[in-house]
């Protein structure tokens, strides 16, 4: 078992070990009401797993995907909260993906002006990124996390076995959160990744990247200055990802996103990864419905965006990029 520590809101522990989802009750205090947030993608045995630790359980199911990110979604979730008397001493646990987690941490950050929060991810994108670092959010009007608030959980549990239900191309998406944590700060950790490392002992790769995730959030909770290097991927790849219209997922956008903006000799390596995980390298889509959605991009300030940039494995730069720049980024991946 690896346990990784994060100094940042009132400080907690993320659990990495295989199996440890059957010791949910001793790793979060459930010995209170308890609200079970999941999606229908998620198997029950991993639901049924949290609400048997519980002193008293209450579980929501959502719709998979996207969709359920948004503010109807989350106001049933607050109304749940509201009609079964949950007070300030009791809390909210994710079970599933980066959505749910997302979803499920806003409405525990905002009920009653904050209830306890634990997240167990079920996803490899989720583990290996989302679950930790306090970002809540929900969609708005099609822009992707444009109302949310900053909120640390009380602790993440993260079993690696749970990615044995997970189609290889959910698999593959989380991997592109992994390149990008490497790219730009491990370089130690992009080469055995290219060596194949992620095929036979994922709990050390997850182990080592949340480890540069947690490091970055104890240094910036607030997304101030260090912690935007975790953007990597996602400038091109959020516009990408709005264009695309749920025909690719975010990890594969992300993955899209990360090769224009990299040095040619860090392109000649990861494109090889890339592919050997079948995440996509060139995609169809429509160039000035990309930029549309990058305009409304967090980091944006006027006709210029700050964007990324690794210019050798395991380094990373920040650029102040035109539009017109970045356009011509993209014209790299459009087919």
């Amino acid at each position: 078992m690896s346990t990784l520590h994060v100094n940042a809101g009132a400080g907690y522990d993320v659990t990495v070990e295989r199996g440890s989802l059957a010791k949910i009750g001793a790793l979060f205090d459930l010995d209170r009401r308890v609200l079970i947030v999941t999606d229908t993608g998620v198997p029950a045995a991993y639901v049924n797993a949290a609400a048997a630790a519980a002193k008293q359980a209450h579980t929501v199911v959502v719709p998979a995907g996207e969709v359920s990110k948004a503010l109807p979604v989350y106001g049933r979730l607050l109304s749940t909260l509201l009609q079964e008397n949950f007070d300030r001493h009791d809390c909210v646990v994710a079970v599933g993906g980066g959505m749910v987690g997302d979803l499920a941490g806003f409405a525990a950050a905002t009920y009653m002006r904050g209830v306890d929060f634990y997240n167990v991810p079920t996803t490899m994108l989720a583990q290996a990124d989302a679950a930790v670092g306090g970002k809540t959010a929900v969609d708005l009007d099609g822009v992707k996390n444009a109302v949310g608030v900053f909120r640390q959980p009380r602790g993440v549990l993260i079993d690696p076995d749970v990615l044995k239900t997970l189609p290889p191309r959910l698999f593959a998406e989380g991997m592109a959160e992994i390149i990008k944590m490497a790219l730009t700060c491990d370089a130690a950790l992009f080469e055995d990744l290219a060596a194949g490392l992620y095929q036979n002992d994922i709990e050390n790769v997850l182990t080592r990247t949340l480890a540069v995730k947690c490091g970055v959030v104890e240094r910036d909770e607030f997304e101030k200055g260090p912690r935007r290097m975790l953007n990597y991927g996602h400038t091109l790849g959020h516009g990408i990802e709005a264009a695309a219209a749920g025909e690719l997922l975010h990890g594969e956008c992300v993955a899209l996103g990360m090769i224009p903006f990299c040095a040619p000799a860090v392109r000649q390596k990861l494109l090889p990864l890339l592919s050997a995980l079948g995440l996509p390298v060139t995609c169809f889509c429509d160039p000035a419905a990309v930029m549309a959605a990058v305009r409304h991009d967090k980091k944006s300030a006027g006709e210029t965006v700050t964007v990324v940039t690794v210019p050798a494995i395991g380094t990373y730069e920040e650029k102040n990029l035109t539009l017109s720049q970045i356009g011509d980024a993209l014209s790299l991946l459009v087919r």
